[in-house]
């Protein structure tokens, strides 16, 4: 029962544009190039973990290959290539995503740079089902090799170079995450009036074409 109306929401739902509350960072259409975006493994420091990421025919970016903590490996990442931003008039960032149920996190590089740093925020997602994904830029911590760095400066929201995602859970195998589109937000998307549902088991298509 609750799959279906799940599905029925999914087919359904339309969010409009946020009246400049939110700003569309990344979709992915017939114009995205998989070459704006870097991959980073832990091959770097000796690791075996490998990823690939590509657009999809159904205008989603997927993220996805396979983690190892061999030779004390235990990392994949991609991020965008390097495009300065001024995302101070909003308090995050705004994801539609799919995961397998590991857990992962967004990477925000800026201004300041320290040696494998980036400010991080981490999150979880569920097997098989789209989500929406806020993380406040209040959230993000930043990190130099995975650990966080201790009477660091805030995140300077009006120099964002870069948007990334690391999956680094110590959960050896296989994953893939599909993005379907990447804003800087005031908030979440409002969940239509008589549902409670946070996710849906289909990307809101809808939401992407009307929306960006």
């Amino acid at each position: 029962m609750l799959r279906s109306q799940l599905l029925l929401l999914a087919a359904t739902v339309t969010v409009m544009p946020m009246n400049g509350r939110d700003e569309v960072l990344f979709k992915f259409d017939k114009t995205s190039d998989s070459r704006e975006w870097k991959l980073v493994n832990d091959r770097v420091m000796g690791g075996v973990s490998n990823s690939r990421v590509e657009i999809m025919k159904d205008g989603t970016l997927r993220f996805f290959g396979s983690l190892s903590l061999e030779n004390k490996g235990g990392f994949a990442s991609v991020r965008s290539l390097p495009n300065e931003r001024d995302l101070s008039a909003y308090n995050g960032i705004l994801v539609w995503i799919k995961g397998e149920g590991h857990r992962y996190a967004i990477n925000l590089r800026t201004d300041f740079e320290v040696r494998a740093g980036s400010y991080r925020h981490h999150f979880e997602t569920q097997n098989a089902v789209w989500q929406q994904v806020f993380l406040p830029f209040t959230g993000f911590q930043l990190t130099s090799f995975g650990q966080i760095v201790k009477e660091a400066p805030p995140l300077n929201t009006r120099k964002i170079r870069s948007v990334g995602f690391l999956i680094s859970d110590k959960q050896a195998g296989p994953f893939v995450l599909q993005i379907d589109w990447i804003r800087a937000a005031k908030n979440r998307f409002p969940i239509p009036k008589g549902s409670s549902a946070q996710s849906l088991s289909a990307p809101p298509r809808r939401v992407q074409r009307d929306a960006c």
